[in-house]
């Protein structure tokens, strides 16, 4: 056994040394004219397969108050296809887009002018109620969904995607963060003339086709992903004290009522200037030509214009805190703790210190399991997190209390760690284990289309995509000094938000349910999920290692920011199922496991 850990560990350290030294992603740069860049990277790992898309350096912390969630609304906005796609009838589909514009200017004049004094004079709660509408308002509401009705009748829906699904396309998706929009897809090799005139069109006129439906489609996302969670609203209010004057204090899906109110002129003066081919990184990998490549989206890209002057650099960041701030709040929702400090931006030279530390504090071999969890049972889950976006960072700590512990208890253990990193080195065996594992997770993440695709689109945004080359190197050097000069510096008591979330009334957690998973699907989603998911709830019920649905939980906790919206109910209901076999198994009530090893 001894000599088997011995070949093991020799083997890590020799993929973790050969990795920071090797690697060398290098796609081929190519830029237009009008200012795109592209990467393209062949490889015919995938044969006959290409991921590609392209990706802006614009999130929500590029809007500003009254706009606030305009970026990811212009990510729904963009799937409803184009001045040709998406309509039977073009020229009538621009007359009806013209008509419900001028319409909103009027109904959105009139909220702003007689709806919010009548808020403010406490007549009304929600200015943008329809069920707080005058009659004038009334009257310009039934002329809009005329229209609308009209306007539906030649619309042909989700023919985007039916376009790409029926020429062998699949996974075509998008997404919105603080500091990049990315939209990409997964096509044939002999599809790649298409993806380039479907992507170009989309950029070079974009219809806003279905505006006010899909405004309220956001809407019921927010509700679903913010307002009807556990946590949701205390997890924003907690964001926005936290971050102070920096942009990140307000959500990606924005404020309810900037929602409501923004014009389709805002959007589109949003979109022309930070969706402008010279702010763009197109990314293709896969099985393709690069002169084809070249070709294809010179011939194609290469028509958009830019329409208006580049984008001011973002200039207000977030102050420093002078003081510990603390949240407290109730919720239908299990007891937890989270104490979170200022970490640094993307590309800081301390940012592969935060995450090494992160990565010595987390895991079923970490410091936070084998203390809080196993040593102290005060713990029912104990993770630790480094997020370091373009502008700022933040590195937390979080925990789930175990039978009686008091949250107390669990920030106190917490600092009880930290002091342990501030006062002793880490041994260079503990930090070369973690190294390796490292090492390891960037190889695997480089072996698809589609994870590469992903880190050379996301690097780029943030700055550049070398990074890519340069952060295993980074990650090799961090030394225990580094660490123990970190904790030091960086988690200091002054400097600290802690949140402290406890079941409102002492009551029962109202669980999710089958049917609430059902009804935040898709439809057509449901009935392929709903099966799969009870299927798998068969299936845990024979599981009797608590230890390992921790381990899941910690998994899907780990993934969590990759979680499409519409899943995120489903991803809950599962986590939430796990837990509850967690809490059968420890307190010996483990009825059915007629499959299980007793």
């Amino acid at each position: 056994m001894r000599f088997k850990q011995a070949l093991t560990l020799a083997a890590a350290v020799i993929l973790s040394t050969s990795t920071a030294q090797a690697q060398n992603v290098q796609p081929v740069e190519y830029t237009l004219e009008n200012g795109m860049k592209f990467l393209l990277m062949p490889r015919d790992e995938q044969p006959n397969i290409i991921t590609a898309g392209w990706i802006a350096p614009v999130g929500s912390a590029n809007e500003r108050p009254g706009i606030t969630g305009v970026s990811h609304l212009l990510e729904h906005l963009l799937f409803k296809g184009t001045d040709s796609i998406g309509t039977s009838d073009p020229e009538l589909d621009e007359q009806y887009r013209e008509q419900l514009t001028e319409i909103r200017e009027k109904m959105r004049a009139y909220t702003l002018d007689v709806q919010y004094k009548r808020m403010y004079a406490g007549e009304i709660e929600n200015p943008w109620d329809p069920a707080n509408d005058t009659d004038e308002l009334r009257a310009m509401r039934a002329e809009m969904t005329a229209l609308q009705d009209k306007q539906a009748e030649i619309t042909i829906k989700n023919e985007f995607d039916s376009i790409y699904t029926g020429n062998g396309g699949s996974g075509m998706n998008a997404g919105t963060s603080n500091d990049f929009t990315v939209f990409y897809i997964n096509i044939p090799s002999n599809k790649l003339e298409l993806w380039s005139w479907m992507e170009s069109d989309r950029l070079l006129d974009p219809s806003y086709r279905e505006l006010d439906a899909e405004r309220f489609v956001v809407i019921e996302e927010r509700r679903q992903r913010l307002e009807a969670t556990a946590t949701g609203k205390l997890d924003e209010q907690f964001d926005s004290m936290f971050w102070v004057a920096s942009p990140y204090n307000w959500p990606v899906i924005g404020w309810m009522s900037d929602l409501m109110a923004y014009t389709e002129g805002e959007i589109k003066e949003y979109f022309e200037t930070y969706y402008q081919p010279a702010n763009l990184t197109g990314v293709i990998v896969g099985d393709f030509e690069v002169e084809e490549a070249k070709r294809l989206v010179d011939s194609y890209f290469g028509r958009i214009p830019n329409k208006r002057p580049k984008a001011a650099p973002l200039v207000t960041h977030s102050v420093p805190l002078l003081g510990e701030l603390r949240f407290s709040g109730e919720c239908d929702c299990q007891d937890q703790v989270e104490v979170r400090y200022r970490s640094v931006p993307h590309g800081h030279p301390d940012e592969p210190v935060f995450d090494v530390i992160a990565d010595l504090l987390n895991g079923r071999t970490g410091r936070l399991y084998k203390s809080l969890i196993e040593d102290q049972a005060i713990a029912a889950l104990a993770s630790a997190g480094n997020r370091s976006m373009r502008y700022a960072g933040s590195f937390s700590f979080s925990a789930l209390p175990k039978g009686g512990a008091e949250l107390s208890e669990l920030e106190a253990a917490w600092y009880g760690e930290l002091d342990k990193l501030k006062t002793e080195l880490v041994s260079e065996r503990e930090l070369q284990k973690v190294k390796n594992q490292a090492a390891a997770d960037n190889f695997r993440g480089l072996q698809d289309n589609s994870s590469l695709f992903f880190q050379l689109a996301i690097t780029e945004a943030y700055g550049g995509y070398d990074y890519l080359n340069e952060y295993p190197k980074r990650i090799a050097a961090v030394t225990p000094e580094d660490i123990q000069r970190v904790a030091q510096e960086y988690f200091e008591e002054h400097e600290r938000a802690v949140s402290y979330y406890t079941r409102r009334g002492g009551g029962e957690i109202e669980l999710l349910t089958i049917d609430d998973v059902r009804a935040s699907l898709p439809e057509e989603m449901a009935g392929m999920m709903i099966p799969q998911i009870e299927a798998e709830l068969a299936n845990l019920k024979s599981e009797t290692d608590a230890e390992a649905l921790r381990a899941q939980i910690e998994e899907m906790d780990a993934q969590a920011g990759m979680v499409p919206p519409q899943f995120e109910t489903a991803m809950r209901f599962i986590k939430q199922q796990i837990q509850v076999r967690i809490d059968e198994i420890e307190s010996g009530n483990v009825e059915g496991t007629e499959g299980g090893d007793q």
